[in-house]
C-alpha cells in the first residue's frame, strides 16, 4: 500500500508538470507481473527458489520488484526488496543478512528470490509486486504463489545393508535390492534409478519413472529387452536390479537414486532426492589359453597335423568356438590372418576340401592339412572363444585366446641356376639404342612344373658412398603378366621401352632413344615359379644379376648464333634485312626455330626497354606472325629460310616506330621418337639496330578546359591542343590517332581509364560506363580536339589527359607512324548544387508546419470556448488542494 501511494503521488506530480525523481518515476512504470501458476512444493531443509518476470517491458534501465509474505493469504508481510534496503520487516532481517535469503537478478526484467534451508514457519502465500506510474492500469502488477512445505517423509536404504563387495565370475547371475518409502502426507509418487560407477565414468543402468515407466539407459536396451537386465518390485517397498548373465562391463559400484513426484494439474514437480550406494561388484575373468607346438617340419606332399589344448578354469554349461588361422608373419593381428577352418559352438565344422579339423575330447582340437605345398608354409595360430547361453536362448562370449605362432616350414627341392646380364647395345651419344639381355644359366635340378619370370630395376649412379635405392622398372608375375614401374610406365606405353622374352632361357630389355637420365645401373632378378595343386604359380627362388653400368661422357650444347645487317644505311619507307647465321656444337640433327624480336630504344620514355615479338619459324618451317598489330602493313614483315643454319628477316616500308634493336632468337631441336622433337640449346643474336636519322617535326600535346570546376550536371569542355615544332608540314600531310583517359583520384596512384579514342581515320570509339553522363569526342581543328562530358555526375571528378599518336605522310606518298606523345593531366572537379538539391524540401517542410500551425490553433480556440471552460476551474482547485497537502 505504501508503493500505491508513492507511485499514486508521482502521477499526480507528472501531470501538473512539477518536478519528480528520474529513478523512482521510472520503477512506477505499468506492466505485467508473473510468478510460477499453482502452488510449489518442497520439503524442509530443501532450497526453494521462485522466479518472478516482468512481461511487456522494454525499459534499458533495470525494473525492481518487491517481495511479501503471507501465511494466511490476507495480510503481507515485507520480505526483500531490489531498490530499498529499509523495505524487509525485521523478522526477515536476520535472515537476509545471514545470506538465508537473498534476490537474484536474471534480466532486467526477471528476478529469483531463494530461501535456502526452508522451515515449516516458511509456508504460506509470496506476492511479487512492482510499482507502476501508467495513467491507465493495463494486466497486473503483482502476482502471488503458495508454497507448501513437507516433513522430511523419504527413507531410502539397501536391503540388506551395504555390501563391500560382490566377487563372481562373467556369465554368473547377480541381483542388487534396495528399500524405498515415503510417509507424505500428500499423494507422492517415487522414481527410482540404479546407477553404475566405474571411476570418474557413471552409467545409468534402468530407472522406473514417477508415472511407472521402465527405461533402460545408454548400452543397455538390447539387454533389457531380451530380459537380460530386469527391474522387479518386491513388497511394497523393494527395488530389485537383477541380471541374469553377468558381462566384464558390469562391474563397478552400484547405486540407488530415489526421487519423490507430486502432480498438480497435470504438472509434476521433484521434492527431493535421495541416494545410497548398495554394492561393488567384481567381475572375476575367466581363465583361458590356447597352446600349440612351437615349430614343425613337414615335406612337400605330406600330410600337416597341429594340436590346440585349451585350458580353462570354468565348468559350467559354456562351448567352445575353435578356429585355425595362418599367416606369413608372427602377427597374430586378425585382418592379415587366412582362416583355415572353423569349429563353432553347435560343433559345425567350416574348412576346405584340403583341411580337416576335428576334437579327440572338450579340451584337444587337431588340424590337419592334406597334401602340403610350398605355399603352405608360414605361421599358424589357433583361436579359442567361450560361449556361455544367454536369455531366451541367447549366447555372449565369455572369453578367448590367441595361441602363440607356430611355425611351419615345408621343405623342397630348390632349383639352381645363375644368371647373366649382357648390354648387347651400349649408347655412346645422348637418343642411342640401348638394348640388355638377362640369360639363364648353369641349370640344375629342375622339374618339369617350374617356370621363370624376370623384374628389370635402375639405380642412379652417385659419386659418393651414399645408399641409393632402386627403382622397379617393370616386373613380370608367374601368369606372365607385366606390370610396369611409375618410371618406365609412361616410356613404356610411348614405346621407348621395350620389355620382351625372346628364349625361355633369355628376356631382353631395350631403350629406343637413351637419354642423360637413363644413365645408371641396371640389374636383372629371374624369380622360379612352382606349379600348386590348384593350378597357381608360387614363386620359390630369385637370383640377382651383376649390374651393368650405361654411361657416356657428355659435353654441353653450344649454340652460335650471329646477325648481320647486309645494307646499313636506309631511310624510313625503304626494307630492313637481317640475316641471321646458327652454328652448333654438341647437338645430334639439330633443326632450328628462329623467333625475331624488337627492343623500343631506351629513350622512348612511353615504353622504354620493351620488347615485342615479331614473328617466328619453328623446326618444321611453319611461319607464325607473333605480335605484329600493323594492320597496314599484314604482309609488310618477312622470315624464310635461306640454308639448313641460315635465315633471312625482311621489313618493307620501314617507319619512324620501327626504329629499336632487333634481334633473332634460334633454338636448336633434336628428334626424339621419330616425329618428335627435343629442346636441345636456346641462343640469343647480336642486335641489329635501326636508327633513322632525321629532322622532321617534334609534336608536343597539351590539355585545356575553360571549366576546370563544374555543378553536377553541367557540361565539361576538354581541349586537346597538339603544337608542331620544327619542319613545317601540310595540313593533308598530317594525321593523328587521339585518346582521351581519366584517373579517378586525387592523385594518380590508380590506373588510367580509356573514355574516347578517335583515330586517323576519324572514326570515334567510346567506352562504356557505369553512370548516366555521355561523352563526345570531335576533331575541332586540324590540331585541336574536344571531349565534352554532358550531364556530369560526382564520378566524373579526377584527372584528365589525352594520348596522341602523329601519323606523317612521307615524300614518297607512305605513312609514317610516329612515337606516341601524351599530355600533362588536368584535375577536374564536380561540385553539388547545395540550393537545387535542398530547395523542394525546403519548400515542403515549411508548407507543411504552416498548414499543422494553423490547425493546431483553431483546435485550441475551440476547445478553449466550448468545451474545455468548466472543467479548468476544477482543474485548479484540485492543483490548490494538492499544494495543501504537499504543505501538510
Amino acid at each position: 500500500m505504501r508503493d500505491a501511494g508513492i507511485c499514486k503521488r508521482l502521477r499526480q506530480h507528472h501531470r501538473d508538470g512539477l518536478g519528480v525523481q528520474v529513478g523512482r518515476a521510472a520503477l512506477c512504470r505499468g506492466r505485467v507481473v508473473r510468478v510460477p501458476t499453482g502452488s510449489l512444493v518442497r520439503v524442509v531443509g530443501t532450497e526453494l527458489v521462485i522466479p518472478c518476470n516482468v512481461s511487456d517491458y522494454d525499459g534499458p534501465s533495470e525494473q525492481n520488484f518487491d517481495w511479501s509474505f503471507s501465511s494466511s493469504g490476507s495480510s503481507f508481510v515485507e520480505l526483500a526488496s531490489t531498490w530499498e534496503a529499509g523495505f524487509p520487516a525485521q523478522l526477515y532481517r536476520e535472515r537476509l543478512q545471514r545470506g538465508e535469503i537473498l534476490l537474484r537478478r536474471t534480466a532486467n526484467d526477471a528476478v529469483e528470490l531463494h530461501i535456502k534451508n526452508i522451515q515449516p514457519t516458511d509456508q504460506g502465500h509470496y506476492k511479487c509486486s512492482t510499482p507502476s506510474t501508467d495513467a491507465t492500469v493495463q494486466g497486473n502488477y503483482e502476482d502471488t504463489v503458495q508454497v507448501k512445505v513437507l516433513a522430511d517423509a523419504l527413507r531410502v536404504a539397501a536391503s540388506p545393508q551395504p555390501s563391500p563387495g560382490l566377487s563372481l565370475r562373467e556369465g554368473e547371475p547377480f541381483s542388487l535390492r534396495c528399500s524405498a518409502a515415503t510417509a507424505s502426507p500428500l499423494h507422492t509418487h517415487l522414481a527410482l534409478q540404479w546407477e553404475l560407477r566405474r571411476g570418474p565414468v557413471q552409467r545409468n543402468v534402468l530407472s522406473l519413472s514417477h508415472e511407472g515407466r521402465f527405461r533402460p539407459g545408454p548400452g543397455y536396451e538390447q539387454r533389457y529387452h531380451s530380459g537380460d537386465v530386469r527391474l522387479d518390485t518386491v513388497g511394497s517397498d523393494g527395488y530389485r536390479l537383477a541380471v541374469s548373465r553377468a558381462l566384464s562391463a558390469d562391474q563397478g559400484s552400484y547405486r540407488c537414486v530415489v526421487s519423490e513426484w507430486i502432480g498438480e494439474q497435470g504438472n509434476w514437480q521433484e521434492i527431493q532426492e535421495k541416494s545410497v550406494d548398495v554394492a561393488t561388484v567384481v567381475i572375476q575373468p575367466t581363465v583361458l589359453r590356447a597352446t600349440v607346438a612351437r615349430n614343425v617340419s613337414v615335406a612337400e606332399g605330406k600330410e600337416l597335423d597341429l594340436t590346440c589344448n585349451i585350458t580353462t578354469d570354468r565348468v559350467d554349461d559354456v562351448r567352445p568356438e575353435v578356429t585355425w588361422y595362418s599367416s606369413r608373419t608372427p602377427d597374430s593381428s586378425l585382418p592379415g590372418l587366412h582362416m583355415l577352418a572353423r569349429l563353432d559352438r553347435d560343433s559345425l565344422v567350416h574348412s576346405s576340401p584340403h583341411v580337416a579339423l576335428s576334437h579327440v575330447d572338450p579340451r584337444s582340437y587337431h588340424l590337419l592339412v592334406r597334401d602340403v605345398s610350398k605355399e603352405n608354409s608360414g605361421y599358424y595360430f589357433c583361436h579359442v572363444a567361450l560361449w556361455a547361453p544367454g536369455h531366451n536362448r541367447s549366447w555372449h562370449k565369455v572369453a578367448e585366446a590367441m595361441s602363440a605362432p607356430t611355425g611351419v616350414d615345408v621343405t623342397w627341392l630348390e632349383p639352381d641356376y645363375q644368371v647373366y646380364l649382357n648390354a648387347s647395345k651400349v649408347p655412346e651419344f645422348s637418343d642411342d639404342l640401348t638394348e640388355l639381355e638377362c640369360r639363364i644359366v648353369d641349370k640344375k635340378s629342375m622339374e618339369a612344373n617350374v617356370r621363370f619370370t624376370v623384374s628389370w630395376y635402375y639405380r642412379m649412379n652417385r659419386r659418393s658412398d651414399d645408399v641409393v635405392a632402386s627403382e622397379l622398372l617393370a616386373v613380370m608375375n608367374g601368369d606372365w603378366t607385366l606390370k610396369y614401374g611409375e618410371r618406365s610406365k609412361q616410356r613404356a606405353q610411348d614405346g621407348d621401352f621395350i620389355f620382351a622374352k625372346e628364349h625361355t632361357d633369355t628376356f631382353s630389355f631395350r631403350i629406343q632413344r637413351t637419354t642423360e637420365e637413363d644413365r645408371g645401373n641396371y640389374y636383372c632378378v629371374v624369380s622360379a615359379w612352382t606349379k600348386q595343386r590348384n593350378d597357381s604359380w608360387v614363386k620359390s627362388k630369385d637370383v640377382f644379376s651383376k649390374p651393368i653400368n650405361i654411361f657416356w661422357v657428355s659435353e654441353d650444347s653450344v649454340l652460335v648464333v650471329k646477325a648481320r645487317q647486309p645494307k646499313p644505311f636506309f631511310a624510313a619507307g625503304n626494307t630492313f634485312e637481317m640475316t641471321c647465321k646458327v652454328s652448333s656444337k654438341n647437338i645430334k640433327s639439330p633443326r632450328y626455330s628462329v623467333l625475331i624480336t624488337a627492343e623500343k630504344p631506351v629513350g622512348d620514355l612511353s615504353s622504354p626497354n620493351e620488347t615485342k615479338y615479331i614473328i617466328s619459324l619453328d623446326q618444321d618451317s611453319v611461319v607464325k606472325l607473333e605480335n605484329w598489330t600493323d594492320a597496314s602493313r599484314v604482309d609488310g614483315v618477312v622470315l624464310e629460310k635461306v640454308q639448313e643454319d641460315e635465315f633471312r628477316y625482311r621489313m618493307y616500308q620501314t617507319q619512324v616506330s620501327d626504329a629499336g634493336l632487333y634481334r633473332c632468337v634460334v633454338t636448336a631441336w633434336s628428334p626424339v621418337r621419330g616425329s618428335l622433337w627435343r629442346e636441345a640449346a636456346t641462343s640469343l643474336s647480336n642486335p641489329i639496330e635501326i636508327d633513322f636519322q632525321t629532322s622532321g617535326p617534334i609534336f608536343n600535346a597539351s590539355v585545356h578546359s575553360d571549366t576546370p570546376s563544374v555543378i553536377r550536371g553541367d557540361l565539361i569542355k576538354l581541349f586537346c591542343i597538339i603544337t608542331v615544332e620544327g619542319a613545317a608540314l601540310d595540313p593533308d600531310d598530317m594525321a593523328f590517332d587521339v585518346s582521351w583517359f581519366a584517373v579517378h583520384s586525387f592523385g594518380l596512384d590508380k590506373a588510367p581509364v580509356l573514355l574516347s579514342s578517335l583515330d586517323r581515320k576519324g572514326i570515334v570509339n567510346t567506352a562504356r560506363r557505369d553512370w548516366k553522363s555521355d561523352l563526345s569526342l570531335e576533331r575541332v581543328s586540324v590540331l585541336e580536339f574536344l571531349l565534352q562530358v554532358h550531364g556530369s555526375e560526382d564520378q566524373d571528378f579526377g584527372n584528365y589527359y589525352c594520348s596522341v599518336t602523329p601519323w606523317v605522310k612521307s615524300p614518297t606518298g607512305s605513312w609514317q607512324k610516329e612515337a606516341e606523345i601524351h599530355s600533362k593531366p588536368i584535375f577536374i572537379t564536380v561540385k553539388m548544387d547545395v540550393l537545387n538539391a535542398f530547395k523542394y524540401p525546403l519548400l515542403i517542410g515549411v508548407g507543411l508546419s504552416t498548414v499543422i500551425g494553423l490547425l493546431s490553433c483553431l483546435i485550441g480556440y475551440c476547445s478553449s470556448h466550448w468545451c474545455c471552460k468548466k472543467e479548468v476551474q476544477e482543474t485548479r482547485r484540485e492543483r490548490r488542494r494538492l499544494m495543501s497537502m504537499e504543505m501538510d
